[in-house]
């Protein structure tokens, strides 16, 4: 089943998750879980589902921010501490906007990584492009999705980082 298209508003975020993290050198966007993440360095940084953010900090702070309006734990059981889902009034200020990126920004060096786990059929696909010197075929998913690439570091994407997003266009 194809996945559906994505809100204007949810678009609107994911776009403002890239400008934010426009500075940072390894960005790299996927889908996980439902939600479209953005990893930092090969690690879960933020993600972005519906209008709320996805946010990864240290485990250690979960009481703390549990505590805090407009946020909710990702797994109410503990299983997962140290994610937390933040709802648009928790980030709708500049303020507010940039304690949760720089929160999570300032925990994902000593953030532990997943591996990456390969899928045998890709795997297959390329060895069999190297011995017969094609390309392999691109997936259908990755193209009905939207997934993108990491763009390469320009003086259009440093611009883009110094650049006010619109969501905050009200709060300046």
């Amino acid at each position: 089943m194809p996945a559906r298209p994505l809100s204007d508003e949810t678009l609107h975020l994911i776009d403002a998750v890239r400008t934010a993290l426009a500075r940072c050198g390894d960005v790299e966007e996927r889908p996980l879980f439902g939600t479209h993440a953005f990893f930092v360095d090969g690690k879960m940084c933020i993600a972005v589902k519906g209008e709320e953010l996805l946010v990864r900090l240290p485990p250690e702070r979960h009481g703390e921010l549990q505590e805090m309006q407009n946020t909710r734990e990702l797994s109410p059981g503990g299983g997962m501490k140290g994610y937390f889902w933040v709802e648009p009034n928790g980030y709708s200020t500049r303020a507010q906007w940039s304690f949760w990126v720089d929160q999570a920004l300032a925990y994902n060096p000593l953030a532990k990584a997943s591996p990456r786990k390969k899928r045998a059929p890709a795997a297959a696909a390329s060895k069999a492009a190297v011995t017969t010197g094609k390309k392999p075929a691109a997936k259908a998913s990755d193209k009905s999705a939207g997934v993108k690439k990491p763009a390469r570091k320009t003086a259009a994407t440093k611009t883009a980082a110094a650049k006010k997003h619109s969501i905050f266009e009200a709060d300046d």
